[in-house]
């Protein structure tokens, strides 16, 4: 009977354990950005100038006329300031769809896109203060109405 309950008190440590640390990485368990702290918007913003702006602009901008496909059939990359729909998707969707490609989060590997998968190429920090840069940028409303969409993950 002690030996049960000691078997029944790990299990419920190790439980209490996950739910307070998680297991993922330091975005996906909740993936709060963090566009409010220097150190990480700063790293994001060399990281996004390195990784990034060669195809979603300096300042964010995007490409020209990014909702029409081009003669391949890809959409041109979206601009990551408010007048893309970046914000649109949670913390979580956003690191998912950096890290492992749009085909793998729609289930369809097939999926022709000209955005790289950074999957071994960025670590997993590095993804979310890019993210973290992005909102970092985004007006006031914008990234409070961004915390809301996480709050109610």
């Amino acid at each position: 009977m002690r030996r049960l309950a000691i078997v029944v008190a790990g299990v419920a440590l190790a439980g209490a354990a996950i739910l307070t640390f998680g297991t993922g990485p330091a975005e996906s368990d909740g993936m709060v950005l963090r566009d409010g702290d220097p150190e990480t918007v700063a790293l994001g913003a060399e990281v996004y100038a390195a990784n990034c702006a060669s195809c979603h602009g300096a300042d964010l901008e995007g490409q020209a006329d990014w909702r029409i496909a081009g003669p391949d059939g890809r959409l041109p990359a979206p601009p990551h300031d408010e007048t893309g729909h970046t914000w649109h998707h949670d913390g979580e969707t956003l690191f998912n769809l950096t890290k492992y490609g749009v085909g793998k989060m729609i289930g369809d590997p097939n999926y022709a896109s000209d955005m790289p998968v950074y999957e071994g190429i960025l670590k997993d920090d590095e993804i979310v203060a890019v993210l973290s840069y992005i909102k970092s940028t985004w007006p006031q409303k914008i990234r409070a109405r961004h915390d809301d969409m996480t709050a109610q993950q």
